[in-house]
């Protein structure tokens, strides 16, 4: 049995039929995932993943190109290794079902088998799908198509060995009963359990002769065959244990303790495997969890579609740790997902740029300006409810964020995570560090307000390192702390209090720029990355003529800037009101224009979309004050641009020459909301 400190963790291993895609990616990164958290928490982990190289689709994809099938094999087997270590998974082994030692170890299994008197030779007819390299019974099949992709069957004759599988019907639907996290998630259970309480178990045909299909594993016992493609793929579990670590080490880590699979080979895993673990008289995994698929933009991933997404391009496009944090935070694990860049970007700008990135960025700057650059030293705690949520927030991290991957229930786990880098924002938000920094009298505050923010991130590094791994070190190395995540961090260090006073920071570039929701591309000014959105608007010149508003100016002083202030200004008629659209916006971030007293540059959300404003209340606001608030601003404004930054609306604030104050709400109003 396994020992105890032992985790190990296994995809399938992938046909190389073609090149790699999403569904693919989404495994790896999930069991990476698994992988990194035990790892981090003193388990001796191996990780487990590789190619499944024989059958009788690569036969054919080979023989296509006009290769033989091994070299074959050894043209897409390099893509897939490449996307690993784009992707950034730490598998301790990749396992190729061409390599000698494993066809060995496949052959003893399957001469034990016999030997046992379970393998036996016989006639058989029916239906064969070449795509499933699947035989299906009559009742199976309907109108000549594969009950599983839907492509035409065909009618075979023909002898070949069979696995007495059936005879293991009773004994496996016991140790489901019994082993409630065997199958999972439960509605997998619960199909699995379906299929075996309500039909008759048969026994498995685990050979081809070779007169139809030569690339393969050859039978110990009957040179004219070679082994079914599942039972040489299944075996790839145990005969890694044996050669691909420096001693072979199957008492180590066997029984594994999750594989990792797509739903479409949940039978194969649940039903297959356990009963040739039973015959050779070994123990089943503890967990076979099956995850659902990706569709795009609602429809079903094909080449003929032209919609294969091609993991390599994400990863390029959007950055490696956006890509694998949208593929866990989008769908509950287990479910089926829609996949969308457009969801991808929102995600990207919501939680990453405008949520993670922004507090890292915001912090960091306070740090610098107010303390030198320096972690404070740790006041004492602060009795406000602010401050309890906050410290509650950061517990949860660990101690609900844990159960929940522990789980595979990745997306609540992130949520969770996110709740700290929320109550981090608001703690700023209410006990505004830029505001006490003005006043010598409020420094013990000041300072304790921003060790918390400080420690805040550094829970998070540690909390988001098993999803984003190489965004977790970059927190670690601006905070000046540099994590050593290959080792297991101690419990304590996931507790408060735990960031040295004293560290000097190294702020850098921003964790994640802003992405524009058109295009996909980034603009970026200087260090920071900002929003710009075209609206499809049409071009507007630099400097806006002296009858036209100007964009993102506050009013009244932008309307009336070419006008006397002692001028009555002209009426207009309701209708000509009601083509103006004022609407709630919530600041996502703010930040000052360079060269200029009175610009601000903010990001404002306002619910379906977000925008860029170029306000004029830089003398009357610090950046890090606005952020949070809700603000009123004319949403149908032209857009105009400002010493060349474009914006796309304007913010209502009192005052003539001098800002007084922005319009705002005594309540909670959701950003979007019509203003009337």
């Amino acid at each position: 049995m396994r020992d105890q400190q032992a985790f190990y963790i296994t995809t399938p291993i992938y046909y190389v039929n073609d090149v790699p895609h999403i569904g693919h990616a989404y495994t790896t990164i999930a069991a990476d995932v698994l992988a990194r958290y035990w790892r981090l928490r003193g388990q001796d982990v191996f990780f487990l993943t590789g190619l499944d190289e024989h059958g009788q689709k690569v036969q054919q994809a080979a023989a296509k190109a006009g290769i033989e099938p091994q070299a074959h094999c050894d043209k897409l087997a390099p893509q897939f290794q490449q996307l690993w270590t784009r992707l950034d998974i730490s598998n301790n082994a990749f396992i190729r079902t061409t390599d000698p030692l494993h066809k060995k170890i496949v052959q003893r299994y399957l001469q034990e088998l016999y030997d046992k008197g379970l393998i036996y030779k016989d006639s058989y007819t029916g239906w064969y799908c070449t795509f499933d390299e699947r035989f299906w019974t009559e009742k199976d099949v309907a109108d000549g198509l594969c009950p599983d992709c839907k492509r035409p069957v065909e009618r075979l004759s023909e002898h070949n060995y069979f696995f007495k599988m059936g005879q293991y019907q009773d004994r496996l639907i016991d140790h489901i009963k019994t082993h409630q996290n065997f199958v999972r998630p439960e509605s997998r259970r619960n199909e699995v359990l379906g299929f075996l309480q309500t039909q008759k178990l048969g026994d498995l045909s685990i050979s081809r002769p070779k007169s139809r299909l030569s690339w393969g594993i050859e039978l110990p016992f009957d040179k004219q065959y070679v082994t079914y493609v599942w039972f040489d793929a299944l075996v790839n579990y145990l005969s890694a244990l044996e050669y691909k670590l420096p001693s072979p080490s199957v008492d180590r880590y066997w029984p594994a303790s999750v594989h990792l699979v797509g739903k479409d080979i949940l039978t194969t895993h649940a039903v297959y495997w356990s009963t040739m673990l039973m015959g050779l008289e070994l123990p089943l995994p503890e967990t076979v969890f099956a995850h659902g698929w990706w569709t795009v933009d609602g429809e079903k991933m094909s080449k003929s579609r032209g919609n294969v997404v091609d993991p390599f391009a994400m990863a390029d496009k959007y950055g490696v740790y956006a890509f694998r944090y949208f593929l866990l935070r989008e769908v509950p694990f287990g479910q089926d997902g829609d996949f969308s860049e457009a969801a991808l970007v929102a995600r990207i700008n919501s939680d990453l740029a405008n949520g993670l990135g922004n507090l890292l960025s915001r912090t960091l700057t306070l740090v610098e300006r107010s303390a030198g650059g320096t972690i404070p030293e740790i006041p004492p705690l602060l009795d406000t409810e602010t401050e309890e949520k906050l410290t509650a927030a950061g517990l949860d991290a660990f101690r609900l964020a844990d159960s929940d991957i522990q789980e595979m229930a990745f997306s609540r786990a992130l949520e969770t995570i996110w709740q700290l880098v929320r109550a981090a924002d608001q703690y700023l938000e209410i006990h505004a560090p830029w505001t006490l920094a003005k006043d010598p009298s409020n420094r013990m505050l000041l300072e304790r307000v921003l060790y918390r923010a400080a420690d805040s991130l550094r829970l998070l590094a540690i909390a988001i390192y098993p999803f984003m791994p190489s965004t977790a070190e970059a927190i670690s190395q601006q905070l000046g702390i540099n994590l050593d995540f290959n080792t297991p961090i101690p419990f304590r260090d996931r507790q408060w209090n735990r960031l040295r006073p004293g560290t000097k920071i190294q702020k850098a570039n921003a964790l994640f720029p802003r992405i524009q929701p058109q295009t996909g591309t980034l603009s970026v000014t200087g260090h920071a990355a900002t929003l710009s959105l075209s609206q499809g608007a049409k071009s507007v010149s630099d400097t806006p003529s002296a009858s036209q508003p100007t964009a993102g100016a506050t009013a009244p002083t932008a309307a009336a800037a070419q006008v006397p202030t002692s001028a009555v200004p002209a009426q207009i008629t309701i209708e000509e009101f009601q083509k103006i659209q004022l609407k709630t916006a919530k600041v996502l971030s703010a930040e000052r224009v360079p060269k200029s007293e009175k610009l601000l540059k903010l990001l404002v959300s306002l619910g379906t979309e977000q925008r860029q404003i170029v306000a004029g209340i830089g003398k009357r606001y610090e950046p890090e004050s606005l952020i949070g608030k809700t603000i009123v601003i004319v949403a149908n404004l032209k857009p105009a641009k400002l010493m060349g930054i474009e914006s796309q609306g304007m913010v209502l604030a009192a005052g003539d020459s001098e800002v007084r104050g922005l319009a705002t709400f005594l309540e909670d109003v959701e950003p979007g909301t019509k203003v009337k």
